[in-house]
């Protein structure tokens, strides 16, 4: 069997996990069977269409390296592959199904549905949605209501008994009371737009879409579509519900949670290597132990048989982890280019010379959580970090006047930086924390925020040579000063 799977995003919004996810394994299940990846662009809800998320989408899937072998943009055999340019299509098979006597037009007004849907409220009624009204409607009933110019949908005969079964690789056999689906779905709106599942139905089977990869919130339209397949006479394709993306609270990923569109991670300074590995591995896992995949490995070893049932939870510290790891993966040079545009954002790169950046990339690679990082890390370097609060001096339960002390003491040591090895010179301050009964990390702060102006820094005998000695002792004497200043004052 050929296998031939499509991603086919609404645009009506900026790509998420979710829906990356969901791409992600149609890709790699195509890949690993020598199949096509179909990109379609389901833009039935024209009032919703934003040609901004269809930028996205394109911007989204090009960071990733996913590229399709039938689509927008590439075009292919089964072209358009924009619902939009289909709507023609869409009309002549809704047509065949009212000739056929599996749909009806419904005159119906949305007054008389809002009706309908209030005394089912009121009555509490266990039928909810349409009645039926116009199901059995006589051809003299309907050429009146047509010469009288009554606009109208397209219903589908929902079967009135029985059952439908959808056949699940993953969950297995799903099946429903015909009685339970929801009673004939509009397929076509009074302004000849299709329904998402009139659409959807009719292009899986004109590309030759042989398995349906989609997240499980679908599963309730399964039966529907089944339906539908049968209506037309034609093969279904292979259904695989793939497991929800949870927060680690159990609920459906959202915004509460923190970021969920790419484009955001984008920005934070992920690496699409971190992006694809993680998310690959939120539903689906190779086995108990092995953790890293390059997109390559991916793209042959990906199977449907290890896809979880379960839910994935999707955990932020453990992409951070992922992305810290193929940040010391790069090259010197390589991580410099990706870095480039997060510095500029901080400083002014244009007097730097690139062989002062990249004697950096060593020291930094290793503290490195994301690429935006870098640019606090590493302002202290290239812009005067002006005076410093003298509360932003003080380690933790130690006050001024110790503090004051440490720095001047410590001083004395750093100023001796070029004649020291980094082992010879953090051996010294280890002695001073001994001498003044305190603990490495008071004697480390103070100097560190004084050069730096942060808590957070490249290693500090390393940024202090890259700064220089004779910048780095300057501020920790105005360090020094401003505490003494504090001290003599409070």
């Amino acid at each position: 069997m050929k296998v031939r799977v499509r991603y086919a995003p609404s645009p009506t919004g900026l790509q998420h996990i979710g829906g990356i996810r969901t791409a992600l394994f149609n890709y790699f299940f195509a890949r690993a069977n020598k199949g096509k990846f179909i990109l379609r662009i389901e833009d039935t809800d024209q009032s919703r269409y934003d040609e901004k998320a269809v930028e996205d989408l394109y911007a989204t899937l090009k960071w990733l390296g996913i590229d399709w072998d039938e689509g927008p943009v590439v075009g292919g055999p089964y072209a358009p592959y924009q619902q939009s340019e289909r709507f023609e299509l869409y009309k002549e098979y809704a047509e065949k199904l009212i000739d056929d006597g599996k749909a009806y037009r419904c005159y119906c007004t949305s007054e008389r549905l809002e009706k309908v849907r209030q005394e089912q409220t009121e009555s509490k009624s266990k039928v909810v949605g349409y009645d039926r009204h116009c199901r059995n409607l006589s051809k003299e009933e309907i050429a009146s209501l047509e010469k009288e110019g009554k606009s109208s949908v397209v219903r589908f005969k929902i079967p009135l008994e029985g059952k439908t079964v959808v056949e699940d690789l993953l969950m297995g056999s799903i099946s429903r009371r015909n009685s339970d689906i929801s009673p004939d779905p509009v397929l076509l709106k009074s302004d000849g737009f299709p329904t998402y599942h009139l659409a959807n139905v009719i292009d899986d089977h004109f590309m030759e879409i042989s398995h349906i990869m989609r997240a499980q919130e679908w599963i309730p339209s399964g039966p529907l579509h089944v339906l539908l397949y049968e209506a037309f006479g034609w093969e279904t394709p292979k259904f695989c519900h793939l497991p929800m993306v949870m927060g680690k609270d159990g609920q459906k990923l959202s915004k509460r949670h923190g970021s969920t569109a790419v484009k955001e991670f984008i920005e934070q300074g992920y690496l699409s290597e971190a992006l694809i590995n993680y998310v690959s591995m939120v539903g689906w896992s190779y086995d108990d132990k092995r953790e890293f995949f390059t997109k390559e490995q991916l793209s042959e070893l990906f199977s449907l048989d290890k896809i979880s049932k379960s839910p994935g939870v999707f955990d932020y510290k453990k992409l951070l982890w992922y992305n810290g790891h193929y940040i010391r993966e790069k090259g010197d040079n390589e991580l410099l280019q990706l870095l480039k545009p997060f510095m500029a954002k901080e400083f002014d790169l244009t007097n730097i010379k690139e062989s002062q950046l990249l004697k950096l990339m060593p020291i930094v690679k290793e503290r490195l959580k994301t690429l935006s990082d870098i640019g606090p890390m590493v302002k202290f370097l290239f812009v005067d970090i002006g005076d410093v609060d003298a509360e932003a001096l003080l380690p933790k339960n130690v006050d001024k006047k110790t503090t004051l002390e440490i720095l001047q003491k410590g001083s004395l040591v750093i100023e001796r930086l070029d004649e020291l090895t980094n082992e010879q010179a953090e051996s010294e301050l280890m002695e001073l924390a001994n001498s003044l009964d305190q603990k490495v990390n008071a004697i480390f702060m103070p100097l560190r925020v004084a050069v730096t102006g942060s808590l957070v820094s490249p290693p500090l005998f390393d940024s202090m040579r890259l700064l220089g000695l004779e910048k780095t002792m300057a501020r920790i004497k105005r360090a020094i000063e401003i505490l003494q200043d504090e001290v003599e004052n409070g």
